[in-house]
């Protein structure tokens, strides 16, 4: 039998809780805007291959995933809870192992700009 090459990385889903704190707009918007500033900083430290919301999914609470590369689903864990949104109870993590065929996370999707 021959081997399969795979890669591995830690899936974190983000959801929303039933019972997630409720903020005023003003809040809701600083909170938002610490959540993916510090996306955008655990990208840039390699800690994170990619992540992004989700749309058109059948589960509404799910919000967003996460791609970890830390080698550790306890330090994936660690980090995805200390994201302001979790912080904030506006976010729930669940953290597992995915495997891939090695060297697939650099495929180009299609492009979608978001008015900020």
């Amino acid at each position: 039998m021959r081997g399969v090459n795979l890669e591995s990385f830690e899936l974190v889903l983000l959801r929303r809780p039933a019972d997630a704190t409720t903020y005023d707009e003003a809040t809701l918007e600083r909170i938002q805007a610490e959540h993916l500033a510090y996306l955008a900083s655990l990208r840039e430290a390699g800690h994170i291959v990619t992540n992004g919301p989700v749309l058109d999914q059948p589960d509404e609470s799910l919000r967003g995933l996460t791609f970890f590369c830390t080698g550790s689903t306890d330090r994936a864990r660690e980090l995805a809870e200390a994201d302001p949104a979790v912080r904030a109870g506006r976010l729930a993590v669940e953290v597992m192992t995915w495997w891939c065929p090695a060297g697939t996370m650099t495929r180009p999707g299609t492009t979608v700009t978001v008015e900020g």
